[in-house]
């Protein structure tokens, strides 16, 4: 058996999110389906660094899969975007040692949020950006409120109540802002998000940015360790998984 490793991108606009769920069409369920068929109908289970909720997209989400295939790994690449929906691309295929693992030897993950600020929004930006209306925030404010999440913290307040996750400590590593013409980008990095952490941060921000909250406020939130003192949880299509790191790439 041979471990492969891939990395993939796709447009989450039209799935129910990363994971395999009965009656939903998913990342996972379309790659697994054409894996399988490739195998003869051998079941093929794919791991993933993570999963996206429903209209998160990515575009560099990592996978692994075993296979007793013998196809050389410079022709997986295109036997996979052959078959797969054109809203699924298969970047990058490479062969690893069997002791890899998509989720557990991560060693931080890169994020990027989009606020679409022009006053009239393109509808065919609407998928993958966040609509503000033509309300631009003051994106020194937010950068001054995000010094405040930088560091290792109990993230408790950016963690949506439903998670069964019990240690919410993790490390940001960097959070910064930037404006690429009429779009807002926010680019954050770590060592691990909590589940909705990374939209929480944004909608809190944001808050900030439009003058709802003071960026001193930030410290407070994440010192009450309660989510209910944190802002809304952004909207899931302006989100993208940027970058998995492994070992020492971050």
């Amino acid at each position: 058996m041979r471990r492969l490793k891939a990395t993939i991108s796709y447009d989450g606009t039209l799935f129910a999110g990363y994971q395999v769920q009965p009656g939903e069409r998913t990342v996972q369920s379309e790659l697994e389906t054409v894996l399988t068929k490739m195998h003869k109908g051998g079941k093929v289970k794919v791991t993933a660094s993570g999963r996206t909720d429903a209209r998160v997209h990515a575009t560099g989400q990592v996978i692994h899969f075993d296979t007793p295939l013998t196809i050389p790994v410079d022709r997986y690449k295109k036997a996979l975007n052959v078959q797969l929906p054109r809203d699924i691309r298969v970047l990058d295929v490479e062969e690893v040692a069997h002791d890899f693992h998509a989720r557990y030897s991560v060693s931080g993950k890169r994020y990027r949020y989009i606020w679409n600020c022009e006053e009239v929004q393109s509808p065919f930006s609407r998928h993958y950006s966040t609509d503000t209306n033509g309300v631009k925030p003051d994106i020194e404010k937010m950068t001054a409120a995000a010094q405040y999440i930088i560091g290792t913290h109990d993230f408790s307040c950016f963690c949506a109540a439903n998670t069964s996750v019990i240690d919410k400590v993790r490390t940001v590593h960097s959070l910064a802002f930037s404006w690429h013409g009429e779009e807002l980008h926010m680019t954050i990095e770590g060592n691990g998000f909590l589940y909705n952490m990374v939209r929480i941060i944004a909608g809190t921000l944001w808050e900030v940015g439009i003058g709802k909250r003071k960026a001193w406020e930030l410290e407070l939130i994440i010192a009450s360790l309660d989510r209910g003192n944190a802002g809304k949880t952004a909207p899931a299509y302006g989100l993208y998984l940027e970058k998995v790191f492994y070992k020492n790439e971050i």
